[in-house]
């Protein structure tokens, strides 16, 4: 599995990439694998404001349900929308069409403590 190098990563699994003020946020392809067929996710209001630490959204699939969490808080900017009539994209491209939900960061320190590729390889035994 191929890793990108332009984002951080939780050990929940989320990844986040910053586009200057924003986050994209969405789960790893390793955290697609794990849940297997996604069959359903459910996405937080274009506009609501967001905790750190908080459930963004939840993704069901045949074989579990698993909320999504942010350790950025701000204001949702955008959801992805195409997750509602397919929600496979995740399994399909979790790194790119899968992702879940843009922030529009209060504070993007947060983010320095998350892992980079590496270490997040590590964590999967890569």
């Amino acid at each position: 599995m191929s890793i990108p190098q332009d984002r951080k990563y939780s050990e929940s699994h989320e990844w986040y990439r910053v586009e200057g003020n924003t986050v994209v946020l969405g789960i790893t392809q390793f955290a697609a694998d794990e849940l297997t067929d996604i069959t359903y996710v459910e996405l937080p209001q274009e506009g609501a404001a967001i905790k750190a630490g908080a459930a963004v959204g939840e993704i069901e699939s045949v074989k579990a349900t698993s909320e999504v969490f942010t350790v950025v808080g701000g204001k949702v900017s955008a959801v992805n929308t195409a997750l509602s009539d397919k929600p496979e994209l995740i399994n399909e491209d979790a790194f790119g069409d899968g992702w879940i939900v843009k922030i529009e960061a209060a504070d993007l320190a947060p983010l320095e403590k998350l892992m980079d590729a590496a270490a997040y390889a590590k964590v999967l035994g890569a």
